[in-house]
């Protein structure tokens, strides 16, 4: 990953420097203490569009897509997930997961063993989770489930993928699966506790479930983010959109998802919470990296995330969404108000002498 100059993060640091600044920006994500780099306050020269160019489409009515806006878009379940599923939109879900590899170092936080048998991915996207957690654990069968088929067709030998709504009720049968495992499924699930439910009853006794989310609100680390900041707003509105098609989209506000979990009757139940910056204002170099990042998957999804709810949920046309994401792409540019966004990694076990 390089920074605006064009000049690698990493590429003047030793492996033995690059692991203190990777084990440094643990500490300052999970202390919620980010020192900022004060030589520079504004990023500039991320002012992407997403134009895409649709792809073929196949016989089976699961494989076919439908198109709306000028975004392609799942046909399984036609409706059900408000976000496209593009090529822009694939490169968009593999760089959120390099960035939270990035910043967290590792897979998963539940503390699975070294011999989990049965793994599913909710949501998998495209895949790429799921794929290298079955080249992490050999002796494991994963499974990837997704609304869309998007996932490549040469994947390691035990791993899977079914195109399937994890809101329906589910094939596998109860008490199957050793760790479950869902991330960035915060814009796509309408009931939470039902979600759960099925999750907690389809693990095995002692069995993980992780949930791994941003809280997409932005905060200042320096409290100088006015209320009427575009970047603000533009959240405000997706919210208010997911919530007129029945997305909760707050439940990452902090504790809830540990809560909920909890009164589903997991137990040993561990909350991560690690601050996102957005953009390259931090001082700790693997840090610039994260939010560099983090500010580019915003800037390139910043169409893809605000037209389903906007246009479906609060009825404004396309014209009003693109001129209002003007005044958001600035706001994404400008660092003087040190944005972050909180990762949210809850986990949680079935008790060992659950039925």
């Amino acid at each position: 990953m390089t920074e605006e100059g064009g000049n690698d993060e990493f590429e003047n640091l030793s492996e033995g420097q690059q692991a203190e600044q990777d084990a440094e920006a643990l500490v300052q994500v999970g202390a919620g203490a980010i020192v900022p780099d004060n030589e520079s306050v504004t990023d500039a020269g991320y002012e992407s569009d997403t134009a895409t160019t649709a792809s073929t489409t196949a016989s089976s009515t699961i494989w076919n897509f439908s198109f709306e806006n000028g975004r392609r878009y799942h046909k399984f379940r036609e409706g059900r997930y408000n976000f496209p599923n593009d090529d822009v939109e694939q490169e968009r879900e593999d760089m959120k997961h390099a960035m939270v590899k990035l910043l967290c170092q590792q897979l998963h936080f539940a503390p699975i063993g070294n011999n989990p048998q049965e793994i599913l991915d909710v949501g998998t996207g495209t895949g790429i989770w799921a794929i290298e957690m079955g080249d992490a654990y050999p002796s494991a069968n994963v499974l990837g489930i997704d609304l869309s088929p998007i996932q490549p067709d040469w994947v390691p030998p035990n791993v899977r993928f079914m195109v399937d709504d994890v809101e329906s009720p589910w094939l596998h049968p109860k008490n199957h699966f050793d760790y479950i495992h869902s991330r960035h499924t915060i814009m796509a699930i309408k009931d939470w506790d039902r979600l759960l439910k099925t999750s907690y009853d389809h693990l095995k006794p002692g069995g993980w479930l992780e949930l791994q989310e941003i809280h997409h609100f932005p905060m200042s680390s320096n409290n100088s983010m006015p209320e009427d900041h575009p970047v603000a707003q533009y959240w405000q509105y997706v919210d208010a959109g997911l919530g007129s098609l029945g997305i909760p989209f707050r439940f990452s506000d902090d504790g809830r998802i540990a809560e909920s979990m909890r009164e589903c009757g997991f137990i040993n139940v561990s909350q991560k919470v690690f601050q996102v910056p957005i953009g390259t204002w931090p001082k700790n170099k693997t840090l610039k990296s994260v939010g560099l990042y983090w500010k580019t998957i915003l800037l390139d999804g910043i169409q893809a995330i605000a037209l389903g709810p906007m246009t479906r949920g609060l009825n404004w046309r396309r014209e009003q969404v693109e001129a209002f994401l003007v005044s958001v792409r600035k706001g994404y540019n400008d660092s003087s108000c040190l944005l972050y966004m909180p990762l949210i990694c809850v986990y949680g076990q079935k008790p060992e002498n659950s039925s």
